[in-house]
């Protein structure tokens, strides 16, 4: 019998694709995926939203929301920030909390897509021109490096008030300072 060498190089060729496919598929199933600072903070597990009886919500974007609140009833007491937020507090001194509403919005789907949720959108103005007045009214002044420590500083009681854990908040925190150099504009 001759031996066949097209058939032996045909069936090494197979073994050897074969090997590498299982090889990486069993690569990837020993690989978890990383847990994104979004299923820290509550994930994508859905919940009933106390705001909206009847309606599911992510617990993620719950929590994200839940700071987001906390952190504009913050700034609303943090005298250093009434500049910068002066036309949204007229609004509210004269009962109207429809923009109110829209930064709670707004911040909480920023805050969901910057921690890494998947079914978050963020629909809002450019973070440049969020804290431009001229572009964006709710918007009292240009901000400067104190006040943008201090937005981090209520970010912080926001979030420690819905007992976010401390290394949670550092990481919050970390995505913020990146946004300095858009946001900080005198």
């Amino acid at each position: 019998m001759k031996f066949n060498w097209n058939l032996l190089t045909i069936l090494m060729l197979g073994a050897v694709i074969s090997f590498t496919a299982c090889s990486k598929d069993d690569d990837d199933m020993d690989m978890p995926e990383e847990e994104t600072l979004y299923d820290r903070l509550g994930g994508n597990q859905m919940v009933s939203d106390p705001a909206n009886p009847g309606m599911m919500i992510e617990q993620g974007r719950l929590n994200l929301r839940s700071v987001a609140d906390s952190t504009i009833f913050v700034i609303a007491a943090t005298p250093s920030l009434e500049v910068y937020f002066a036309p949204l507090l007229e609004e509210v001194g004269a009962g109207n909390l429809s923009n109110i509403a829209v930064l709670s919005k707004d911040l909480t789907d920023f805050f969901s897509v910057a921690t890494g949720s998947e079914n978050a959108t963020y629909n809002g103005l450019s973070m440049e021109a969020a804290h431009d007045p001229e572009r964006n009214p709710r918007m009292g002044a240009k901000s400067d490096n104190q006040g943008f420590d201090d937005f981090v500083g209520a970010v912080v009681v926001g979030a420690q008030q819905n007992n976010v854990p401390n290394e949670l908040i550092g990481e919050v925190g970390e995505l913020i300072e990146t946004l300095r150099d858009v946001v900080v504009q005198r």
